[in-house]
């Protein structure tokens, strides 16, 4: 337990980054009306979109911040997670206030990453790991079956995450909504979960948005309320943000429902980051999307994206895209460390608020001092982890066989054999599989 006169000072501290956090609702702040999009196809495609870019003064949330670095103890875990807090917090305030600016690109790229920048401890990238993804997808091209065409309405996808979230979460579920005006097709808050009422979805799409927005972003959110000594582990923040969507990611991935289609999408928005920032117009890279998104409506989604708040000329796009590929990558490293050492309690720490991997020593120490509840709200591969085991179990080993030769001689084998052509399937088949494919 810690002195009371120092547990206040924690409390404090975390008061003011989160009421300078809800003054930086970045997202809500640099979203595109709908008009812009409806401008942008009326006009043939042709023209830059048209932006009226907002304008933030962020002097009250830096006096905010400023207070809670004065009142954060000096020690170099909780104290020094504070801090980091308020680092992340001002970066982000600086950055809102740089909105349309090549300025704003320099302060989004500190925050969510770059492209190319390299994981701890290896040459790797995310961008590389993005081509890898599309080079496997072009070698797969025209052999594999189409998936289900995404036939559910946004009413009956509200329609089930409601059930799903009023069973795990009982009183505290939150309200399920369609709305008309979305840039997303579906996006979470602790209270309420919005759906893209234009928005089409297939049986996974379903299964991930229950898996990544109810069971991970509107979890840790919730238990992050349990904490009113830290209530900035309720507000998820550019700080937290790459290991919540991580998180999120690897949480499709234990739950089976994240599929290609949706590991490309993640994939070609990292590239579509990377071509911003070589100096590529939002014409460009709408164009690129284009050739890799389902429809033209994703398409210009997925550019906006990355366009919003930065510069629409090339050379300052918003780098949060990135952190999907980027954080599930982490998240997976991690959680494999935690099953090598044994250290499940980390696993459960994960989830008690919005946090970063780099937090898990301070929230350790949080509860140690009486001031961070264990997480109430857990998804279902957490409390039954059997099949994560199995999937860290089983991965561990095959990677050891293949650095062993076994992947090498299996690829240098098929590349001798005939290719045998594709064939059509017979329309029975074709029948069959879309009555049984249903999700509910």
């Amino acid at each position: 337990m810690v002195s009371e006169a120092r547990a206040q000072r924690i409390t404090e501290s975390a008061k003011a980054l989160r009421d300078a956090h809800k003054r930086l609702l970045v997202l809500k702040l640099i979203a595109w009306p709908p008009r812009v999009r409806k401008r942008f196809f009326a006009t043939g495609e042709r023209e830059m979109p048209e932006v009226d870019l907002p304008a933030l003064d962020p002097r009250p949330a830096l006096e905010l911040i400023a207070h809670a670095r004065r009142k954060a103890p000096r020690d170099p875990v909780i104290g020094a997670w504070l801090r980091r807090q308020a680092d992340a917090l001002e970066q982000t305030a600086r950055m809102l206030g740089a909105i349309g600016t090549a300025e704003f690109s320099e302060f989004s790229q500190r925050l969510y990453g770059r492209p190319k920048d390299r994981f701890p401890r290896t040459e790797r990238t995310p961008l590389e790991l993005a081509g890898r993804l599309i080079q496997t997808a072009r070698r797969l091209s025209g052999r594999l079956p189409d998936p289900p065409p995404p036939t559910f309405t946004a009413q009956e996808v509200a329609a089930e995450i409601q059930t799903a979230v009023n069973h795990h979460f009982g009183s505290k579920a939150p309200r399920v909504e369609v709305v008309k005006a979305l840039i997303a097709r579906a996006s979470a808050a602790p209270s309420r979960i919005r759906i893209r009422e234009s928005a089409r979805f297939s049986d996974l799409d379903i299964r991930q948005l229950i898996q990544h927005e109810a069971y991970v972003h509107v979890a840790t959110a919730l238990n992050g309320r349990r904490n009113p000594a830290v209530p900035i582990l309720a507000e998820g923040h550019p700080g937290t943000t790459r290991t919540q969507e991580g998180l999120a990611v690897f949480a499709e991935m234990m739950s089976g429902s994240l599929d290609p289609r949706r590991l490309l999408r993640l994939a070609h928005r990292v590239v579509g980051i990377q071509m911003a920032l070589d100096g590529a117009d939002f014409l460009a890279v709408y164009r690129y999307f284009v050739e890799h998104a389902p429809n033209r409506r994703e398409a210009f989604e997925n550019a906006a994206r990355i366009f919003r708040g930065g510069l629409l000329e090339g050379g300052g796009p918003f780098t949060k895209d990135m952190v999907y590929l980027d954080g599930l990558c982490r998240v997976h490293v991690f959680i494999r460390a935690v099953m090598d050492t044994g250290r499940v309690d980390c696993l459960e720490v994960l989830f008690a608020g919005k946090l970063d991997l780099g937090d898990i020593p301070a929230l350790i120490a949080l509860r140690g001092a009486g001031l961070c509840r264990a997480p109430r709200f857990l998804p279902p591969w957490v409390t039954d982890p059997r099949r994560m085991v199995a999937h860290f179990a089983v991965t561990d080993i095959i990677s050891r066989t293949s650095s062993a030769g076994l992947r090498k001689h299996y690829v240098e084998w098929l590349r001798e054999q005939e290719v045998i052509p594709p064939v059509e399937p017979r329309p029975e088949v074709v029948e069959l599989e879309q009555t049984t494919f249903e999700w509910r």
